[in-house]
């Protein structure tokens, strides 16, 4: 039994993100057409993909969520 792919709502508020002159990539996601709650996942320094355990009810909540992450950790903590 095979399930069907189904296609994705990305935030407006995720892309490239520069701080301190390093740059990663948010996505904030959701599956289309749904009141799903929203994912984060970072793309860091290395590539590495880091995906937030929780989810969030908006997506400002989650694009909230990484700013703080770099104002308590710093941009340079996005590494595998």
């Amino acid at each position: 039994m095979s399930i069907p792919d189904r296609e994705i709502e990305d935030s407006p508020l995720g892309g490239p993100i520069t701080r301190d002159s390093h740059t990663v990539t948010v996505h904030i996601y959701r599956f289309a057409g749904t009141e799903d709650e929203w994912t984060l996942e970072v793309v860091g320094l290395d590539s590495s993909h880091i995906v937030w355990d929780e989810t969030f009810e908006t997506d400002l909540d989650a694009y909230e969520a990484f700013e703080r992450a770099v104002a308590e950790d710093g941009i340079r903590s996005f590494r595998g």
